[in-house]
């Protein structure tokens, strides 16, 4: 069930409806009732997966805080080994087949391993580190056990954040399944706003983004130098439209009902270097990987050959999180390339800056990371990695054919797929997403905006809804980070 469909419309009605009208201890039936639903209204038959995982480390966890302390790690591993078998069976086993079919074809071996025939369940990767979570939480003596079965089943199904997150730690939502909360207008009102604003970014920006982007990337030897600039920038805000979207829909549908999910998306495209940039995008899955991985193997307190290696494997890993494909692993050691070069080139940088007297001018910095996250989206998107590479080399040898016509005035716009109005309508409403980013930071919009006279809250809620229902595309395009 997409987030942008009637059908969700009228499932978060009747939900949210019958929630409020319930005793609020009976209210976690009725939203796991709702969330096996929601789950099931994609491919019913994988409820029985997400079922197994959440037996397992239900047990597990009771296991794990009732164990000595020499069996508590035994029950950890089996609980981490059930959920990450799940993964590399559903996620990756035919990635790893494919590339020992690859090598193997090199000795002129045929390779004997058979092939799965399967779907990846929607939210996989979502759901299973959030269960692993929990385990690990139980294990350090951060969280107690959850007893009850059932409130234990809504933590890992939650709907709002069962299929994209955010990836939720057990000390802030479990606690709150058990919390009674009333219809509060001023709440209710807020978690609605980031609903509508999430469904604009999706439905008016992203989905009419990803027409361009699509049109370009699916034959990117066809496209000229700016063509190619053009989808590389739209794909950029189109991942950010759809997942942030999915995110604000998810914490507002929360909201709405009292619960507080935390934020996955800080303004991520207004940093000034990576290491900024991923602490503001994904903020649910790179702390996940920082907790649980990046802290245990030493962090930033090993020695620096060391701390640089901890970061490639985070990144290294946070490619293979996202897909299967080695698109999505060059991704991620593209990133880690970034930071570390950026580490060991710290000083020399500022020294320029001053040298250069340029220090002050913040926007070089902003630019030139957004230049290289942008430059790092071309591999997510690509199909395959031939497609990137010919992506990137069609963009630069092109480059100065561009240079040419623009200065002889030779024709330089071709067909991306839609209409030039659209086109310009698309860069319009990226001008309009970033202004309100801009004055949500700098005027603390979000915290004015609930002094402004009625009619003018309205009107702007008004404006806002038009510009869902007449400008929205619908398609019913799938969110993006659903394949994960």
């Amino acid at each position: 069930m997409l987030f942008n469909s009637i059908h969700f419309l009228f499932f978060f009605l009747f939900v949210t409806t019958a929630y409020f009208m319930m005793p609020y201890s009976k209210r976690w039936i009725l939203l796991l009732a709702s969330s096996c639903y929601f789950y099931m209204a994609f491919v019913p038959i994988y409820i029985l997966i997400l079922g197994g995982t959440i037996v397992i480390d239900y047990f597990a966890g009771i296991w794990i805080e009732n164990a000595p302390l020499n069996k508590k790690k035994r029950y950890l591993i089996l609980s981490l080994i059930a959920n990450v078998g799940v993964l590399v069976v559903f996620k990756y086993y035919n990635f790893f087949n494919d590339n020992l079919s690859f090598l193997l074809k090199g000795f002129a071996l045929d390779n004997p391993i058979p092939y799965l025939n399967i779907l990846l369940p929607i939210g996989l990767s979502f759901h299973t580190f959030q269960a692993m979570s929990y385990t690990i939480e139980v294990y350090r003596g951060n969280q107690k056990a959850e007893k009850h079965f059932g409130i234990y089943s809504l933590y890992v199904m939650f709907y709002p954040q069962l299929v994209a997150g955010p990836i939720e730690r057990p000390q802030n939502i479990l606690h709150q399944f058990r919390e009674k909360f009333d219809f509060d207008y001023d709440r209710v009102t807020s978690g609605l706003r980031l609903m509508a604003w999430g469904l604009f970014k999706k439905v008016v920006i992203a989905d009419r983004l990803a027409i361009i982007v699509d049109h370009v990337f699916d034959h990117p030897s066809s496209f000229n130098s700016l063509s190619l600039i053009i989808a590389s920038v739209f794909f950029t805000f189109q991942i950010f439209c759809d997942f942030s979207g999915y995110s604000d829909v998810a914490i507002g549908a929360a909201r709405v009902m009292g619960y507080d999910l935390m934020r996955n998306f800080n303004m991520p495209y207004h940093s000034k270097s990576i290491k900024e940039f991923w602490s503001k995008w994904h903020i649910s899955l790179s702390t996940w990987f920082k907790d649980y991985v990046y802290i245990p193997l030493g962090g930033n307190r090993v020695a620096v050959p060391r701390w640089y290696l901890n970061l490639f494997i985070i990144f290294l890993l946070s490619g293979i999180w996202h897909g299967a494909n080695w698109t999505f692993i060059i991704w991620g050691l593209l990133h880690g390339v970034y930071q570390v070069f950026g580490l060991m080139t710290l000083k020399y940088r500022q020294s320029l800056l001053r040298f250069l007297k340029l220090s002050k001018f913040s926007f070089l910095s902003l630019f030139s990371t957004f230049l290289l996250v942008d430059f790092a989206w071309i591999f997510f998107r690509a199909k395959d990695v031939t497609t990137a590479f010919e992506f990137i080399n069609r963009l630069f040898s092109k480059f100065t054919n561009l240079l040419y016509e623009l200065k002889h005035g030779g024709e330089v716009i071709e067909d991306l797929g839609l209409p030039p109005l659209d086109i310009i309508l698309c860069f319009a409403l990226i001008v309009v997403m970033e202004t309100v980013h801009l004055s949500i930071r700098k005027y603390e919009f979000n915290i004015r905006f609930v002094h402004f006279p009625a009619l003018v809250r309205w009107s702007m809620y008004f404006i806002v809804l038009l510009s869902i229902i007449f400008f929205g595309v619908y398609k019913e395009r799938q969110f993006i980070y659903f394949q994960f």
